[in-house]
């Protein structure tokens, strides 16, 4: 069983940053890949970034790449979201993700989520 919590969301102006992290409960960390995905009102659940057990490779939706960059710290049992130059469409609850190993892009192939963070971009 894997538990995760995410922290470091609020409210930001938009152009600003924001970086987010998810603390894993879990014995091999290691053998997990993890996934951000995110969700506005009214929207389905969508891919942000994704990074594979070891770090090695990461995957990003085309509507953040060059802003938002993930990573992970294995030894801290933690991944982070760094968002820069936010926008207000970057607004959603985000959510961090666990499957076992190699990293992937869709809701269906992670198998643990966390609560979710809100984030709030301003105009």
């Amino acid at each position: 069983q894997v538990q995760l919590v995410e922290s470091g969301g609020g409210l930001v102006q938009a152009g600003g940053s924001l970086r987010l992290s998810c603390a894993a409960s879990v014995r091999t960390f290691s053998n997990y890949a993890m996934g951000w995905f995110r969700q506005a009102p009214g929207k389905e659940r969508e891919f942000v970034t994704a990074i594979n057990y070891s770090g090695s490779t990461t995957a990003y939706a085309d509507s953040v790449k060059g802003r938002f960059t993930i990573s992970r710290d294995n030894a801290k049992n933690t991944a982070y979201l760094q968002m820069n130059s936010l926008k207000p469409e970057d607004t959603a609850v985000y959510y961090c993700a666990a499957r076992r190993y190699g990293l992937g892009r869709s809701v269906s192939d992670y198998d643990y989520w966390g609560q979710g963070t809100q984030v709030t971009v301003s105009s």
